[in-house]
């Protein structure tokens, strides 16, 4: 199958191409992040602290807006110091951001105009745009487990490596879904800085809002967000995989690159 007859893929492999490099620096930076976090553990585990207590200490809304279950064990302190808020909080807000200056910049700078010249849809422009990111958000879920393993081990600890596994399985359907956030941004708003923080403030005001009212009587609101379908603390400590709710995240992306193709064909772009 040609390029010409697919030209949404052309524009996933030119864009997925320009991130190569960047790409390879977040996974080496997220890397030494989580490698960082490791090297403490075996100093934390042998301290004459009951660490469980001192969790148990922590405010109700803190423990449930960073899933803290246990930190004890090496499950739970990765899920506490790196799956929580590295890979579900910082990681979802980069991807949205990213993603909300893809659209808007091309249209900013004039590139889309030169794109559109060719014979592309516009639909094709958002799904390559999409699929442009699909490569990051596959690399960071296949390079982190193995990091992740190699450094446990490194510390004399043991993991269970089916749940290592499903917490990044379940984690593509939750980052595919802040991509579709920040492309849907990126196609209602024409300016790239704006709609990057918009993107990235869309998304940490919906993890706010679930946190706050996640054990209210709006409880059934918080499913709005993309965070509530996605509980690594869950996965690795008490080996609990919500499937429903990775099948609902990526009905979410998919419904968010629809809603990006429609509002990108009626956009007018003359002015």
């Amino acid at each position: 199958m040609s390029d010409r007859a697919t030209p949404w893929l052309a524009i996933a492999r030119y864009d997925a191409a320009g991130r190569a490099r960047g790409s390879l620096v977040l996974t080496g930076l997220l890397s030494a992040f989580l490698l960082l976090f490791l090297a403490f553990f075996p100093s934390l585990a042998t301290a004459d602290v009951d660490l469980d207590a001192y969790v148990e200490a922590f405010p109700p809304a803190l423990r449930e807006a960073f899933g803290i279950i246990a930190i004890s064990s090496i499950e739970g302190f990765l899920a506490v110091e790196f799956y929580q808020f590295a890979w579900l909080l910082l990681v979802g807000l980069y991807l949205a951001y990213l993603a909300g200056g893809t659209i808007a910049g091309d249209v900013a700078s004039g590139r889309m105009d030169l794109t559109l010249s060719a014979p592309v849809a516009r639909r094709d422009v958002v799904i390559g745009r999409f699929l442009g990111l699909v490569p990051l958000v596959v690399l960071l879920n296949v390079a982190l487990p193995v990091v992740a393993y190699v450094g446990v081990l490194a510390v004399g600890e043991t993991i269970a490596v089916g749940r290592l596994l499903a917490v990044h399985a379940l984690a593509v359907p939750y980052h595919l879904t802040c991509v579709g956030l920040g492309l849907a941004v990126s196609t209602l708003v024409s300016r790239p800085g704006v709609a990057q923080r918009v993107a990235l403030g869309a998304l940490f005001a919906l993890f706010m809002f679930e946190s706050l009212v996640a054990n209210t009587e709006f409880s059934a609101a918080a499913d709005l967000s993309p965070t509530a379908h996605y509980d690594p603390s869950a996965v690795l400590v008490l080996g609990e995989y919500d499937l429903a709710g990775a099948a609902t995240l990526t009905a979410a992306a998919a419904v968010l690159v629809a809603l990006a193709v429609v509002r990108f064909r009626l956009a007018d772009l003359s002015g």
